[in-house]
């Protein structure tokens, strides 16, 4: 379905995206000591800009960065320190890399922090229910804000994709009574989060439905539990699997995806835009 909500073009300091023409790749940069897949590998600002500069020579054009993390079970921590681990790292990749960064974040004073750093973009996992004075931050900077679906238990009474959609419609108006604009507004199935294995399949069987809001879509399914528990395989070894959920999910409206291998992601969207139309061979 087309777009209806978003910009034509949305230009990140040197970075200009058009998601009718590409879908993005979104790099995940955690600098966190405890993220379920890479804790404690890039938590300082030289080990943060060397993975950051690798995802975008392998084709990343948003670099997330997540200074707390949200693996289920995870141990919160203060917004102080959040904004300690993150604000360091986002004015040097705004400052070195030609890149759009999106700060990973549910918290108001941590996106304010973050987008005074020089981010682009907020992303929050809580789709403004947790600190709905988040929408409020992404208003008045006009930056855009990524609404995940999210939930605090994974109990549903209809089917799971009505009360999905329901949940994120929810999310959407908070956001515009906020001040958003429709165009900065993007949204996240919440693959992982408040779902069981079953339940995100259901969910990725309905990404169509969530796309046909109109908004940008974003998908994160990166070597996530549903892929482990499908293919039966530890985290490190479920790359071929999120590429699996990527090219379905490119099938079925998914503008953009966020991942850790990047390389590998990266030729499969390039190639999977190539087959769905979306950009042209050129010989």
């Amino acid at each position: 379905m087309e777009l209806t909500n978003a910009k034509d073009v949305y230009r990140f300091g040197k970075v200009e995206i058009d998601f009718r023409k590409e879908t993005v790749v979104m790099g995940i940069l955690n600098v966190t000591p405890d993220s379920f897949s890479d804790g404690g590998r890039f938590n300082t600002i030289d080990a943060a800009l060397r993975r950051a500069e690798e995802m975008i020579r392998e084709g990343a054009k948003v670099i997330d960065v997540g200074g707390e993390s949200t693996r289920p079970g995870h141990i919160p921590i203060s917004s102080s320190e959040e904004i300690d681990r993150i604000t360091p790292i986002i004015e040097a990749l705004t400052r070195e890399l030609d890149c759009a960064v999106s700060i990973d974040t549910y918290k108001s004073d941590v996106a304010e922090a973050a987008v005074q750093a020089g981010a682009h973009i907020i992303n929050d996992i809580w789709g403004a229910k947790h600190d709905p004075a988040i929408a409020q931050i992404a208003a008045k900077h006009k930056v855009p804000i990524i609404l995940m679906h999210n939930r605090k238990e994974a109990v549903y009474e209809s089917p799971v994709m009505e009360e999905v959609l329901t949940d994120l419609e929810e999310s959407v108006s908070i956001a515009l009574e906020a001040g958003v604009a429709k165009g900065d507004i993007w949204l996240d199935p919440g693959i992982g989060f408040a779902k069981d294995t079953t339940q995100n399949i259901l969910v990725m069987q309905g990404l169509q439905r969530i796309s046909n809001m109109g908004y940008p879509l974003l998908l994160a399914t990166s070597r996530k539990r549903m892929i482990g528990n499908v293919l039966g395989l530890p985290v490190n070894e479920r790359m071929e699997g999120t590429g699996a959920t990527v090219c379905y999910g490119m099938e079925h409206g998914c503008h953009m995806v966020r991942v850790h291998d990047v390389k590998e992601i990266s030729r499969m969207v390039k190639m999977m835009d190539v087959l769905i139309g979306k950009t042209a061979f050129k010989e």
